[in-house]
């Protein structure tokens, strides 16, 4: 009998994942299924620990799920990619395996290690066979009249929905219940040997059925108010599909039908397509990275700014993880991420912003400290907007643009109902003076909980210009 093995990564789902469809074909063949857990690989990657719970008890309900459908899932543990690839020969020898079915990961240690695994298989007689399953449109299929990569993102978008409009990605339906269906669980996959935290299962419910459950939730009417909504923190106006997306729960080909069975001229509607263009954005930083590879590795895409004078500051650093610095909208934003693993996205900019153009901390430092925080990490999305806060990315922001925070608060959270429910301590203050409590506190002879802001933005700013144009003339 001819035996598939699937082997799961960031797929964690059983409907419109390609390796597994393709694994199904041929109704006559065996079909187990194989995650391999790498905590020292995680570690080294910053995955954050209420991502890793996340995954754990999405996997626990895939196990589940295919099981329903005749297929087994199999487990191992093992420190780090090097050491998955020997398990991955050594099963495959052991289960006598002819086809391996996986999706594509685009970071580079990954593609370094399924290089390996399709050398070593292939010499061992195992057909491998991949898939472009977490993007809509493979890397490289949208390029530039020269055959290059867009480096600017409004291009990008405009020649992809051009491709959309020519043909649909296929969204491919789960696999049938194949022969010996149902199959008895007999061992429930252990713990990982990783840091786990606790998260907000309400927020965040895992597994494949509640992301479907969200998408069509947000699909139909909240899809219509995103364009509104999306920059209010205090409103629940995002679609909260992130985490599935970025665990591989949900893919975004499912995210796309969805919406267009709900709203036929999608790509035509400025209403409905500012979240799809989110979408394709996400596609936009896979590309980048492939054609790119550096950028995985923490490399400015823009070369000159390798020549910006960074401060080294461990006291602005720590204010600025912990939500001390002073300027609520940024201290909110940080203790929403602290406390549920999740930040609004337009504080993503607010903060990134704050860290690099007003304190002149490094990049990598918030890079960093978002993934080992973020319950939907993504290394290629984090990278793509800490580099557009940063300015040194493609496509990024202007290294002279620079948020103000008071005014992004006065606009975004004009009430302060957000900062309000993340900074308790400053509940008495009234709104108008929400986004510069210390004046209102100095003029009404009161004393706030609360520190005084670690830097002056005029003076920050000017600071940060001047590193910059520094930067740009030594180039």
């Amino acid at each position: 009998m001819t035996t598939h093995l699937v082997w799961l990564r960031n797929d964690l789902r059983i409907n419109d994942n390609l390796a597994l469809h393709a694994a199904c074909r041929d109704s006559k063949a065996k079909v187990i299924a194989l995650y391999i857990a790498t905590p020292k690989q995680w570690q080294q990657h910053d995955m954050a620990p209420k991502q890793a719970a996340f995954i754990y008890q999405s996997l626990l309900l895939l196990q589940e799920t295919l099981a329903d459908r005749g297929i087994e899932l199999y487990y191992h543990q093992c420190t780090d990619f090097n050491a998955s690839v020997d398990y991955l020969t050594t099963f495959c020898e052991q289960h006598k395996i002819d086809n391996l079915f996986y999706n594509y990961q685009y970071e580079f240690n990954e593609r370094q290690r399924d290089a390996k695994v399709e050398k070593q298989l292939d010499e061992n007689g195992v057909i491998c066979q991949g898939f472009d399953d977490s993007v809509l449109l493979a890397p490289g299929s949208v390029q530039t009249g020269d055959r290059s990569m867009y480096k600017v993102f409004t291009p990008f978008s405009k020649a992809f929905v051009r491709r959309l409009h020519q043909g649909l990605p296929e969204c491919v339906p789960a696999p049938r219940a194949r022969d010996g269906a149902p199959l008895r669980i007999h061992k429930k996959i252990p713990p990982f040997s990783y840091q786990a935290a606790d998260f907000d299962q309400a927020l965040f419910p895992p597994g494949e059925a509640a992301a479907l459950r969200q998408l069509r939730h947000f699909a139909t009417q909240p899809i219509l108010d995103y364009s509104s909504a999306r920059d209010m923190p205090a409103i629940d106006g995002t679609s909260r599909l992130s985490v599935y997306l970025a665990t591989g729960v949900l893919s975004p080909r499912q995210c796309l039908h969805r919406v267009l069975k709900e709203h036929t001229a999608a790509l035509d509607d400025n209403r409905v397509f500012v979240w799809l263009n989110e979408l394709i954005w996400r596609d936009f930083y896979r590309h980048l990275m492939v054609a790119y590879p550096a950028l995985c590795k923490h490399q400015p895409f823009i070369q000159w700014t390798h020549n910006v004078e960074w401060q080294q500051n461990d006291e602005h650093f720590t204010a600025w993880k912990e939500g001390r610095t002073g300027y609520p909208i940024v201290d909110a934003a940080m203790r929403q991420m602290n406390d549920i693993g999740w930040m609004h996205n337009r504080l993503r900019m607010i903060t990134a912003s704050f860290l690099v153009k007003d304190l002149l901390l490094h990049w990598h430092g918030g890079e960093r400290y978002f993934m080992q925080q973020l319950i939907d990490g993504d290394l290629a999305a984090n990278n793509g907007g800490w580099q557009w806060a940063a300015s040194t990315g493609t496509d990024a922001a202007p290294y002279f643009r620079i948020f103000n925070p008071t005014t992004q608060g006065e606009r975004f959270d004009k009430q302060g109902e957000f900062i309000r429910h993340y900074l308790p301590e400053l509940s008495d203050v009234p709104d108008s003076d929400i986004h510069q409590p210390h004046a209102w506190a100095k003029k009404h002879n009161k004393v706030l909980d609360y520190p005084a802001p670690i830097v002056e933005h005029k003076d920050a700013r000017k600071k940060t210009l001047d590193a910059f144009e520094r930067a740009k003339n030594a180039a």
